[in-house]
């Protein structure tokens, strides 16, 4: 009798964890390629805690498509396809016929987190009323920024929302900064040394990607000093390549991009999936607080970052082999600063021999 009933416990526990594998979660994340990079922490605790069998990202294409196959995400939907700005109607306003899209959006789901929307507001409201129409499901919903006076990193900042509104006995937890994030294929790093013998880089010599840029001007670290460090590395007999995005395109002259060009090799109007591709074969990559350099970072590249008016604590990139670099926040992008020229130049030469 008790064997049976061993077997019978036995079959119980295989069929939860069979169901929970057919579970899957989702994350609305509208934010742009670094606040995706960022939310891959919570994706993987959600995974592992709550043993679903899947996690999807609805969020922009063009900053989660590098995500699957690379990452702990294993779908992503476009939220420029789906008609989200529905859920912004007052509640009492609100309704939904049977067969409604954004009832089929939210029908696989059993977890659903959005950092669209404030608690409580009728988004929330509207949200969980379409998913609950299909099933039950737990909805929550995350701040994207952490209070001012927040000192932890922004990563265990999710984390510790997700845990404080699950309303399940989770244990504490802290992200692992030495993590990759993203692991780039062996296609990706065929398709990057494509791209880079395209503008005739030597691959005998060590290489450093150079992105001067980031989404907010006053997070960019004066042009002049990644001139400079470029100059350096190509005296030394080093290949120093600059990465220019659709925000360098647009905020740049043509003649500032003349004069990169005119100092060291340089590549432009590549896809975010070509920038992983590229980073993924350097030695080295140095940029501003951007979504770039957390892509850096996360891959496992050497990764040199330099902040000026944000905070690092909270904002660092997460990756094995990251340094971190402040600058005066005041004349950060207003003026060169040859002390802290030469302070990278110390650790890009220390990890390139």
């Amino acid at each position: 009798m008790r064997t049976n009933d061993n077997i019978l416990n036995l079959l119980r526990e295989k069929g939860a964890e069979l169901t929970r594998q057919t579970l899957r979660g989702l994350i609305i994340q509208p934010g742009a390629i670094g606040d995706c990079l960022l939310t891959l922490p919570l994706a993987a605790f959600m995974k592992d805690c709550l043993g679903i069998g899947g996690i999807d990202i609805l969020g922009h294409g063009e900053y989660i498509g590098i995500l699957p196959g690379r990452t702990c995400v294993d779908g992503i939907r476009s939220i420029d396809s789906v008609d989200l700005h529905r859920l912004f109607a007052k509640t009492k306003e609100f309704d939904l016929a049977d067969g409604d899209p954004l009832i089929n959006l939210f029908a696989d789901y059993a977890w659903i987190v959005t950092f669209l929307g404030e608690p409580n507001s009728d988004f929330e409201q509207n949200l969980i009323f379409t998913a609950h129409c299909s099933h039950s499901v737990e909805v929550i919903t995350l701040s994207m920024k952490p209070p001012e006076h927040f000192s932890g990193h922004l990563t265990n900042f999710y984390i510790q929302q997700f845990i404080e509104q699950s309303g399940l006995s989770l244990p504490s937890y802290q992200v692992n900064s030495s993590n990759c994030l993203i692991k780039a294929t062996s296609a990706d790093l065929s398709s990057g040394r494509e791209h880079l013998k395209d503008i005739g880089v030597d691959f005998s010599k060590k290489l450093v990607v150079i992105q001067p840029g980031s989404g907010g001007s006053h997070k960019c670290w004066h042009l002049n000093n990644f001139l400079a460090v470029a100059k350096k590395l190509i005296c030394e007999d080093i290949e120093a390549v600059f990465l220019l995005g659709p925000a360098e395109a647009e905020r740049f002259s043509s003649a500032t991009i003349k004069n990169i060009r005119s100092i060291a090799k340089c590549l432009t109007d590549l896809s975010l999936a070509g920038a992983l591709e590229v980073i993924g074969c350097a030695d080295c990559y140095l940029g501003n607080d951007s979504g770039i350099t957390h892509l850096a970072g996360a891959l496992g590249i050497k990764t040199l970052a330099v902040f000026g008016p944000t905070n690092p604590a909270v904002y660092k990139p997460i990756g094995p082999t990251v340094t971190l670099f402040t600058g005066n926040a005041h004349s950060f992008g207003e003026e060169p600063s040859f002390k802290l020229q030469q302070k990278v130049l110390d650790v890009l030469f220390a990890n390139l021999t």
